[in-house]
């Protein structure tokens, strides 16, 4: 066997190990584990980056939930004494966000400071995931805020009556195919899923106050889905500093008491999903409608 073919084999190789199983950062520093109690000067770093909804870290899952709920019960266990989460997301699914939301909140139960660092932006369900943290930094442009809830349903009657396409239901309850893309909700559907979409507003609004530890009326005004940017924010309560990543690293390890420079441990995955040129991203949601339909969204 020639050398070239070895080097081919051998590429192949690595090519199918990151698209099943993905590509871990190569260059992550280890959490050392001296002894239960001992924290050190350690700052733990974890991205939470594009769409929140369930799923692990492969090439064929858009969803990062899963996986990052292991990481963050990772961190919750490690000597480390401050946790940085750069949320990068438009949103997401809304169970997701709250249980990324529960973890953050246990990590801060074990005694762990948790800041937030938002990017480009930190919306919706990146925002609820951010009122965890015990300290929010936002650049001056980053855009948040976007507090509401959203489904949507498709309704292709029209399309299918001229393409002359008959659909047939056989169904055990009047609200099974609610969702269905043959027909409009009717009326007795539509109420239901305004109570439920109304519910899960309900829950995002105690999330903020809770988390924040804002004023219900100081919210509502800000809680019709509008976009505001960092500075905004800061004016409002919604964050409470602005800066960048490393202002937010700084900030954690000042709020845990650490002296001196910090150590930095990363968490988190980079897969082929994630690895994409600038302006540039997977997103089949947009090229097969109705794919995440079932799904309320905080955004």
């Amino acid at each position: 066997m020639t050398r070239q073919k070895i080097v081919t084999i051998v590429i192949i190789f690595i090519l199918l190990a990151a698209v099943f199983l993905g590509v871990r950062e190569m260059f992550v520093t280890p959490v050392p584990r001296t002894g239960p109690g001992h924290v050190g000067n350690g700052v733990g770093l974890v991205t939470i980056d594009g769409m929140i909804a369930a799923g692990g870290s492969g090439i064929f899952s858009a969803g990062q939930g899963d996986y990052l709920l292991g990481e963050l019960r990772r961190a919750a266990d490690d000597p480390i004494r401050a946790l940085v989460v750069r949320i990068n997301s438009p949103g997401g699914t809304a169970a997701s966000s709250q249980e990324i939301y529960s973890e953050l909140m246990r990590i801060r139960e074990k005694g762990k400071i948790v800041v937030v660092s938002m990017g480009d932006l930190a919306a919706s369900g990146g925002y609820m995931v951010a009122c965890a943290a015990d300290h929010i930094v936002a650049n001056p442009a980053t855009l948040t805020g976007s507090i509401g809830v959203i489904m949507d349903v498709s309704n292709l009657e029209g399309l299918y009556d001229l393409l002359g396409i008959e659909y047939d239901v056989v169904k055990s309850g009047q609200f099974k195919d609610m969702y269905s893309p043959a027909r409009s909700l009717n009326d007795l559907e539509r109420e239901l899923l305004e109570n439920m979409i109304a519910d899960i507003y309900e829950q995002f609004i105690d999330t903020i106050v809770d988390g924040r530890g804002m004023d219900r009326d100081d919210v509502l005004p800000f809680a019709d889905g509008r976009l505001l940017t960092g500075r905004q924010a800061l004016d409002a309560g919604f964050v409470d500093e602005l800066g960048t990543l490393y202002d937010a690293i700084e900030r954690a390890s000042q709020l845990a008491g650490i002296e001196g420079e910090p150590r930095l441990y990363h968490y988190g995955v980079r897969n082929l999903w994630s690895m994409r040129m600038p302006g540039f991203k997977l997103d089949f949601s947009n090229i097969i409608p109705g794919l995440e339909r079932d799904s309320l969204f905080l955004r």
